[in-house]
Protein backbone atom coordinates (compact mmCIF):
# COMPACT_ATOMS: atom_id res chain seq x y z
CA UNK A 1 0.00 0.00 0.00
CA UNK A 2 1.36 3.41 -0.95
CA UNK A 3 0.37 6.37 1.20
CA UNK A 4 -0.36 9.43 -0.91
CA UNK A 5 -1.32 12.80 0.52
CA UNK A 6 -1.87 14.32 -2.91
CA UNK A 7 -5.00 12.46 -3.92
CA UNK A 8 -8.12 12.97 -1.80
CA UNK A 9 -11.53 11.52 -2.69
CA UNK A 10 -12.54 14.97 -3.91
CA UNK A 11 -9.47 15.13 -6.17
CA UNK A 12 -10.23 11.67 -7.53
CA UNK A 13 -13.83 12.55 -8.40
CA UNK A 14 -12.74 15.80 -10.02
CA UNK A 15 -10.12 14.04 -12.14
CA UNK A 16 -12.55 11.34 -13.21
CA UNK A 17 -15.06 13.98 -14.28
CA UNK A 18 -12.42 15.64 -16.44
CA UNK A 19 -11.40 12.37 -18.00
CA UNK A 20 -15.00 11.47 -18.71
CA UNK A 21 -15.29 14.70 -20.62
CA UNK A 22 -12.46 13.56 -22.86
CA UNK A 23 -10.44 16.63 -22.14
CA UNK A 24 -7.70 15.65 -19.77
CA UNK A 25 -4.12 14.66 -19.69
CA UNK A 26 -2.05 14.36 -16.55
CA UNK A 27 1.21 16.22 -16.08
CA UNK A 28 3.09 16.46 -12.76
CA UNK A 29 0.14 14.82 -11.01
CA UNK A 30 -2.32 17.56 -11.89
CA UNK A 31 -5.20 17.51 -14.45
CA UNK A 32 -4.88 19.61 -17.60
CA UNK A 33 -7.79 20.67 -19.79
CA UNK A 34 -7.59 20.12 -23.55
CA UNK A 35 -6.19 23.12 -25.35
CA UNK A 36 -4.30 24.30 -22.28
CA UNK A 37 -0.52 24.25 -22.08
CA UNK A 38 0.84 21.72 -19.62
CA UNK A 39 1.90 23.42 -16.36
CA UNK A 40 5.54 23.70 -15.47
CA UNK A 41 7.07 20.84 -13.50
CA UNK A 42 8.96 23.39 -11.45
CA UNK A 43 8.74 27.14 -10.99
CA UNK A 44 11.95 28.94 -10.01
CA UNK A 45 11.50 32.49 -8.77
CA UNK A 46 14.33 34.95 -8.14
CA UNK A 47 13.87 38.10 -6.10
CA UNK A 48 14.55 40.11 -2.98
CA UNK A 49 11.40 39.43 -0.91
CA UNK A 50 10.80 35.79 0.20
CA UNK A 51 7.08 36.43 0.69
CA UNK A 52 6.61 37.96 -2.76
CA UNK A 53 8.72 35.21 -4.30
CA UNK A 54 6.69 32.29 -2.95
CA UNK A 55 3.41 33.99 -3.85
CA UNK A 56 4.67 34.51 -7.40
CA UNK A 57 5.84 30.89 -7.58
CA UNK A 58 2.50 29.46 -6.46
CA UNK A 59 0.63 31.74 -8.84
CA UNK A 60 2.80 30.56 -11.74
CA UNK A 61 2.07 26.94 -10.78
CA UNK A 62 -1.67 27.58 -10.96
CA UNK A 63 -2.50 29.22 -7.64
CA UNK A 64 -3.02 27.82 -4.15
CA UNK A 65 -6.62 26.86 -4.97
CA UNK A 66 -5.14 24.19 -7.20
CA UNK A 67 -3.92 22.49 -4.01
CA UNK A 68 -6.21 23.72 -1.23
CA UNK A 69 -10.02 23.64 -1.32
CA UNK A 70 -12.61 25.22 0.94
CA UNK A 71 -12.78 23.47 4.30
CA UNK A 72 -9.41 21.72 3.95
CA UNK A 73 -7.04 20.97 6.80
CA UNK A 74 -3.54 21.90 5.67
CA UNK A 75 -0.22 20.85 7.17
CA UNK A 76 2.84 22.98 6.46
CA UNK A 77 6.06 21.23 7.45
CA UNK A 78 9.11 23.53 7.49
CA UNK A 79 12.61 22.71 8.72
CA UNK A 80 12.85 23.80 12.38
CA UNK A 81 15.64 21.38 13.15
CA UNK A 82 18.23 23.66 14.68
CA UNK A 83 18.73 26.20 17.46
CA UNK A 84 19.57 28.89 14.98
CA UNK A 85 18.30 32.37 14.07
CA UNK A 86 16.66 32.93 10.65
CA UNK A 87 19.68 34.73 9.16
CA UNK A 88 21.86 31.59 9.46
CA UNK A 89 19.85 29.67 6.83
CA UNK A 90 19.70 26.55 9.02
CA UNK A 91 15.90 26.61 9.24
CA UNK A 92 13.16 27.56 6.79
CA UNK A 93 12.57 31.31 6.42
CA UNK A 94 9.64 32.36 8.68
CA UNK A 95 8.40 34.90 6.08
CA UNK A 96 7.98 32.13 3.52
CA UNK A 97 6.02 29.99 6.01
CA UNK A 98 3.73 32.92 6.84
CA UNK A 99 3.05 33.56 3.15
CA UNK A 100 2.03 29.92 2.66
CA UNK A 101 -0.27 30.05 5.69
CA UNK A 102 -1.96 33.18 4.37
CA UNK A 103 -2.39 31.68 0.90
CA UNK A 104 -3.85 28.49 2.38
CA UNK A 105 -6.44 30.45 4.33
CA UNK A 106 -7.20 32.64 1.32
CA UNK A 107 -7.83 29.45 -0.68
CA UNK A 108 -10.43 28.35 1.88
CA UNK A 109 -8.50 26.22 4.38
CA UNK A 110 -10.37 25.52 7.59
CA UNK A 111 -7.21 24.95 9.60
CA UNK A 112 -3.47 25.19 9.01
CA UNK A 113 -1.06 23.20 11.18
CA UNK A 114 2.68 23.70 11.49
CA UNK A 115 5.13 21.33 13.18
CA UNK A 116 8.53 19.67 12.95
CA UNK A 117 10.69 17.24 14.90
CA UNK A 118 13.86 19.21 15.68
CA UNK A 119 17.26 17.59 15.96
CA UNK A 120 18.29 19.78 18.88
CA UNK A 121 16.22 20.83 21.91
CA UNK A 122 12.74 21.38 20.50
CA UNK A 123 11.84 24.36 22.68
CA UNK A 124 15.06 26.22 21.84
CA UNK A 125 14.81 25.38 18.13
CA UNK A 126 11.24 26.61 17.93
CA UNK A 127 12.10 29.86 19.71
CA UNK A 128 15.26 30.61 17.73
CA UNK A 129 13.75 29.83 14.32
CA UNK A 130 11.08 32.51 14.64
CA UNK A 131 8.63 30.23 12.84
CA UNK A 132 6.15 29.34 15.62
CA UNK A 133 5.61 32.94 16.71
CA UNK A 134 5.12 34.13 13.13
CA UNK A 135 2.92 31.17 12.22
CA UNK A 136 0.63 31.67 15.21
CA UNK A 137 0.19 35.35 14.34
CA UNK A 138 -0.84 34.24 10.84
CA UNK A 139 -3.53 31.99 12.35
CA UNK A 140 -1.85 28.58 12.21
CA UNK A 141 -1.90 25.97 14.94
CA UNK A 142 1.70 25.23 15.97
CA UNK A 143 2.47 21.99 17.79
CA UNK A 144 5.54 20.34 19.20
CA UNK A 145 6.12 16.83 17.87
CA UNK A 146 5.80 15.59 21.46
CA UNK A 147 2.11 16.57 21.36
CA UNK A 148 1.33 14.60 18.22
CA UNK A 149 0.04 11.06 17.75
CA UNK A 150 1.76 8.62 15.41
CA UNK A 151 0.67 6.17 12.72
CA UNK A 152 2.66 3.52 10.89
CA UNK A 153 2.70 3.31 7.12
CA UNK A 154 4.02 0.49 4.93
CA UNK A 155 6.57 1.41 2.27
CA UNK A 156 5.80 -0.98 -0.56
CA UNK A 157 8.74 -0.14 -2.81
CA UNK A 158 11.29 0.41 -0.06
CA UNK A 159 14.69 -1.19 -0.54
CA UNK A 160 15.94 -0.57 3.01
CA UNK A 161 12.98 1.09 4.77
CA UNK A 162 9.89 -1.14 4.66
CA UNK A 163 7.72 0.86 7.06
CA UNK A 164 7.79 4.12 8.94
CA UNK A 165 6.16 5.72 11.94
CA UNK A 166 5.10 9.30 11.28
CA UNK A 167 3.02 12.05 12.80
CA UNK A 168 -0.62 11.19 12.19
CA UNK A 169 -1.61 14.77 11.33
CA UNK A 170 0.34 14.43 8.09
CA UNK A 171 -1.90 11.54 7.04
CA UNK A 172 -5.18 13.01 8.23
CA UNK A 173 -4.81 16.36 6.46
CA UNK A 174 -6.22 17.28 3.05
CA UNK A 175 -3.06 18.99 1.86
CA UNK A 176 0.49 18.38 3.06
CA UNK A 177 3.00 21.06 2.04
CA UNK A 178 6.68 20.25 2.39
CA UNK A 179 8.78 23.38 3.02
CA UNK A 180 12.48 22.57 3.34
CA UNK A 181 15.48 24.87 3.16
CA UNK A 182 18.36 24.11 0.79
CA UNK A 183 21.57 23.23 2.65
CA UNK A 184 24.82 21.33 2.57
CA UNK A 185 24.75 18.11 4.61
CA UNK A 186 27.77 16.27 5.97
CA UNK A 187 26.44 12.78 5.26
CA UNK A 188 24.14 13.14 2.23
CA UNK A 189 25.94 16.15 0.67
CA UNK A 190 22.66 18.07 0.35
CA UNK A 191 19.39 18.28 2.25
CA UNK A 192 16.27 19.57 0.52
CA UNK A 193 12.73 18.27 -0.11
CA UNK A 194 13.12 14.52 0.45
CA UNK A 195 15.56 14.84 3.34
CA UNK A 196 13.10 17.18 5.08
CA UNK A 197 10.87 14.15 5.73
CA UNK A 198 13.19 13.02 8.50
CA UNK A 199 11.44 15.61 10.67
CA UNK A 200 8.11 14.08 9.71
CA UNK A 201 8.90 10.66 11.12
CA UNK A 202 8.85 9.34 14.68
CA UNK A 203 11.29 6.61 13.64
CA UNK A 204 14.52 6.06 15.53
CA UNK A 205 16.89 8.28 13.57
CA UNK A 206 19.71 5.80 14.14
CA UNK A 207 17.84 3.32 11.91
CA UNK A 208 17.66 5.84 9.08
CA UNK A 209 21.30 6.84 9.46
CA UNK A 210 22.54 3.28 8.98
CA UNK A 211 21.57 3.66 5.31
CA UNK A 212 20.52 7.28 5.14
CA UNK A 213 20.49 7.89 1.39
CA UNK A 214 18.40 4.78 0.73
CA UNK A 215 16.07 5.51 3.65
CA UNK A 216 15.40 9.00 2.27
CA UNK A 217 14.57 7.62 -1.17
CA UNK A 218 12.50 4.76 0.27
CA UNK A 219 10.36 7.06 2.41
CA UNK A 220 9.77 9.38 -0.54
CA UNK A 221 8.47 6.40 -2.53
CA UNK A 222 5.72 5.89 0.02
CA UNK A 223 4.88 9.45 1.08
CA UNK A 224 4.22 12.14 -1.51
CA UNK A 225 3.45 15.74 -0.48
CA UNK A 226 0.81 17.58 -2.44
CA UNK A 227 3.14 20.55 -2.83
CA UNK A 228 6.85 21.18 -2.25
CA UNK A 229 8.31 24.63 -1.65
CA UNK A 230 12.10 24.85 -1.44
CA UNK A 231 13.43 27.86 0.44
CA UNK A 232 16.65 28.84 -1.31
CA UNK A 233 16.81 32.47 -0.26
CA UNK A 234 19.73 31.77 2.06
CA UNK A 235 21.56 28.51 1.45
CA UNK A 236 24.16 26.87 3.68
CA UNK A 237 26.94 25.82 1.29
CA UNK A 238 29.30 24.14 3.78
CA UNK A 239 29.35 22.79 7.34
CA UNK A 240 25.64 21.93 7.16
CA UNK A 241 23.03 21.08 8.12
CA UNK A 242 23.48 22.76 11.50
CA UNK A 243 25.19 25.82 10.11
CA UNK A 244 25.63 28.91 12.22
CA UNK A 245 28.63 30.59 10.60
CA UNK A 246 27.67 33.52 8.34
CA UNK A 247 30.64 32.67 6.08
CA UNK A 248 28.92 29.38 5.20
CA UNK A 249 25.78 31.14 3.93
CA UNK A 250 25.19 32.37 0.39
CA UNK A 251 22.31 34.55 -0.73
CA UNK A 252 20.88 32.54 -3.64
CA UNK A 253 17.60 34.48 -3.36
CA UNK A 254 15.45 31.83 -5.02
CA UNK A 255 12.24 29.96 -4.27
CA UNK A 256 11.49 26.70 -6.08
CA UNK A 257 7.98 25.25 -6.17
CA UNK A 258 6.74 21.97 -7.61
CA UNK A 259 4.63 18.88 -7.11
CA UNK A 260 7.34 16.21 -7.41
CA UNK A 261 9.89 16.07 -4.62
CA UNK A 262 12.57 14.18 -6.57
CA UNK A 263 12.42 16.69 -9.43
CA UNK A 264 12.59 19.49 -6.89
CA UNK A 265 15.77 18.09 -5.37
CA UNK A 266 17.24 17.42 -8.81
CA UNK A 267 16.99 21.12 -9.65
CA UNK A 268 18.19 22.05 -6.17
CA UNK A 269 21.57 20.46 -6.85
CA UNK A 270 22.29 23.21 -9.38
CA UNK A 271 22.25 25.77 -6.57
CA UNK A 272 25.40 24.09 -5.26
CA UNK A 273 27.10 23.54 -8.61
CA UNK A 274 26.28 19.83 -8.62
CA UNK A 275 24.33 17.37 -10.78
CA UNK A 276 21.42 15.17 -9.61
CA UNK A 277 23.39 11.99 -10.36
CA UNK A 278 26.10 13.10 -7.92
CA UNK A 279 23.74 13.00 -4.93
CA UNK A 280 23.06 9.39 -3.96
CA UNK A 281 19.55 9.72 -2.51
CA UNK A 282 18.41 11.72 -5.54
CA UNK A 283 19.85 9.14 -7.93
CA UNK A 284 18.16 6.41 -5.86
CA UNK A 285 14.84 8.27 -6.01
CA UNK A 286 15.15 8.44 -9.77
CA UNK A 287 15.85 4.70 -9.91
CA UNK A 288 12.75 4.03 -7.78
CA UNK A 289 10.62 6.04 -10.22
CA UNK A 290 9.68 8.67 -7.67
CA UNK A 291 10.17 11.46 -10.17
CA UNK A 292 12.11 12.73 -13.15
CA UNK A 293 15.62 13.82 -12.17
CA UNK A 294 16.90 14.51 -15.69
CA UNK A 295 16.63 18.30 -15.80
CA UNK A 296 16.61 18.28 -19.60
CA UNK A 297 13.28 16.44 -19.48
CA UNK A 298 11.62 18.85 -17.06
CA UNK A 299 9.58 21.93 -17.91
CA UNK A 300 11.10 24.60 -15.69
CA UNK A 301 9.66 28.11 -15.53
CA UNK A 302 12.17 30.82 -14.55
CA UNK A 303 10.55 34.06 -13.36
CA UNK A 304 11.30 37.08 -11.19
CA UNK A 305 9.34 38.68 -8.36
Amino acid sequence: MEIRTDCSRRDFLRDMALLAGGSAAIASGMPVLAGEAAPADLVVVSGEDPEAMVKKAIAELGGMKKFVSKGDVVVIKPNIGWDRKPDTGANTNPDLVVALIEMAFDAGAKEVKVFDRPVQDAKKCYESSGIPEAAKKAGAKVSSHTELQTAEIPIRDGVYLKKSLLWKDALDCDCYINVPVAKHHGQTQLTMAMKNHLGLTADDRKIWHKSLDQAIADFASGFKPKLNVLDAYRIVVRNGPKGGNPQDVEMAKKCIVGVNQASMDAYGTTLFGKKPSEIRHIAMAGALGIGEIDLAKLKIAQVSA
